[in-house]
């Protein structure tokens, strides 16, 4: 019916809610709430059970009626954040209390590999062609991960000549959105049809930008694709927003070309107030096969994505 995660989700999504009146409402001893918020604490079935229609009162949503956001990470040029924010901004959300699936589906397999899943025997590439269910591993607490490995690389064309091939992802993660609050696709560095895939699957896109002349060039192609697979296919799908990556305003042409990307070139679009730090700790933590938040919780880059996990939810940066 609820589970302790989803009171935390309801109570982060709505700051405004009395902690204490909510507690008196449904019956419960004081100060249990507000132990579960500091994380202290877990709720028994009996507090559930009491709390279910008061929060419901409040416009808790029941998880049968959600569909998670699916959220495409994109960039078609390599080695600007992609891995990084897809796995550390997924960590950022499930710490809040959100549900979270995270996609890899760069056959790279840099994702999967930094979460310790390496040349695993049930991956993407089974449920795109074969029609299997998504392989799914539990990563962490709420925290779940879809691996790839090189063996997706083998099956571009398979997937362009498969009727509807395109579809595919869209449909084997139209079963887990009630299961999710978040799903994050990480996309490979180019243009191709697994890009297009997540695409058509993703409800947004989140794009990572590094704030540096060689990043932009060609940054047009990717918003023509996007523009093309919303107008032919996926009328839902948005650009959620762009995140600056491996920020070091330290360098004069960072500092120019964010004043350039933020006053001048991208105002169409949402850029996210939270930047990307470039910071030593998030490399160390890839080759620890750690997220930021177990490798370095009080790190530049572990604030940085708790604030830019925060901005996405709407969340008081605090």
């Amino acid at each position: 019916m609820i589970s302790n995660a989803d009171v935390l989700a309801f109570f982060q999504q709505n700051p405004a809610l009395s902690a204490s009146i909510i507690e008196q409402e449904a019956g419960i001893p004081s100060t249990t709430l507000t132990k579960v918020l500091t994380g202290d604490r877990v709720l028994n079935s009996k507090h559930l059970a009491s709390l279910y229609p008061i929060l419901k009162k409040y416009g808790y949503v029941d998880v049968s009626s959600r569909k998670a956001k699916v959220i495409a990470i994109a960039n078609h040029k390599g080695g600007v954040g992609k891995t990084t924010t897809t796995l550390n901004l997924g960590k950022a959300l499930s710490l809040q209390g959100y549900r979270v699936l995270l996609i890899d589906l760069d056959s790279q397999g840099n994702l999967s590999q930094v979460l310790g899943v390496e040349e695993p025997q049930k991956q993407v590439v089974h449920a795109l062609l074969k029609n299997e269910p998504l392989p799914i591993v539990s990563v962490g607490t709420d925290f779940d991960l879809a691996p790839s490995d090189l063996e997706l690389a083998n099956a571009d064309l398979e997937l362009v000549q498969a009727v509807g091939g395109v579809n595919q992802l869209k449909n084997v993660i139209s079963g887990l959105r009630s299961t999710y609050d978040y799903i994050l696709i990480d996309c490979p560095p180019a243009l191709n049809i697994f890009t297009n895939s997540a695409l058509v699957a993703a409800t947004s896109c989140l794009i990572t930008l590094q704030p540096e002349a060689s990043a932009m060039k060609g940054i047009n192609n990717l918003f023509e694709r996007i523009t093309q697979v919303r107008d032919r296919i996926n009328h839902e799908l948005t650009v959620e927003g762009i995140v600056l990556t491996l920020v070091d305003k330290r360098l004069n042409v960072h500092r120019d070309m964010l004043n350039y990307i933020r006053g001048k070139v991208l105002t169409n679009f949402t850029i996210f107030n939270a930047e990307i730090r470039l910071n030593v700790a998030l490399k160390e933590s890839q080759i620890a096969q750690q997220d930021i938040f177990t490798y370095a919780k009080d790190s530049h880059g572990a604030v940085d994505y708790r604030n830019l996990a925060l901005e996405l939810t709407k969340q008081r940066v605090k």
